[in-house]
């Protein structure tokens, strides 16, 4: 019981030393045979998600060193982009041949995104990779900011950034699950409203797999 009572007070459930512990406990997750993604939630519309052709993408899970309540950086899409439109996301997007790694990627993309530089950004792992009905593969690099950065919005392909506490992030109460028709076929999905912004989709699906994998 005083080793547990350590434990709390050395790393308060939702702080970002406690999030760094979770991920660095769970590193192997990166090879688990099994890839996350929307199949999960729609097993009758698994053929049409695991298919050949899929494009590789990473975005990073910028969990922000707030102390004990950290918060998690996410964006909003452009209006004006042609896919995802107004869409609440993570920082990234396609992976480059160039491009040495998907936490290559994933914080290259976060700076031309948003202006979060290198220097605050410490990558601590991978989750497996989310398949999207959308057709992408993507790696979720998991991250901690250090605070006192200064964003740059690039209005090209983001409207706004805002910071989410992650504390609500993984509080399963919060995880609503939601459903509608593309086409001839249903698909189910998690939404996650908070306050003006609507967390849904892709992004509340890699959430509710960080939640299941390392708070659940």
């Amino acid at each position: 019981m005083i080793r547990m009572a350590t434990d709390k007070l050395a790393a308060a459930p939702f702080s970002a030393k406690d999030f760094r512990i979770r991920a660095t406990r769970k590193q192997n997750l990166v090879a688990h045979p099994d890839e996350d993604g929307d199949h999960r939630f729609n097993p009758e519309n698994g053929h049409l998600i695991k298919r050949i052709g899929l494009r590789d993408a990473a975005v990073l899970i910028p969990v922000v060193d707030h102390g004990e309540e950290a918060t998690v950086i996410m964006t909003k899409r452009a209006e004006t982009l042609r896919n995802h439109t107004g869409q609440v996301a993570f920082p990234g997007g396609r992976i480059d041949p160039e491009d040495l790694s998907p936490e290559h990627t994933a914080v290259r993309e976060t700076g031309e995104e948003i202006g979060l530089t290198p220097s605050h950004i410490e990558v601590i792992g991978r989750m497996p990779d989310y398949v999207s009905g959308s057709g992408y593969r993507i790696a979720p690099v998991l991250a901690v900011v250090s605070p006192g950065f200064n964003l740059a919005i690039n209005p090209h392909e983001v409207d706004q950034a805002f910071e989410v506490p992650l504390r609500f992030l993984m509080d399963p109460a919060n995880h609503h699950r939601g459903r509608r028709f593309w086409g001839e076929h249903e698909w189910f999905f998690y939404d996650m409203p908070y306050g003006e912004q609507r967390i849904w989709g892709v992004t509340a699906g890699i959430i509710r797999t960080i939640y299941e994998r390392l708070y659940a």
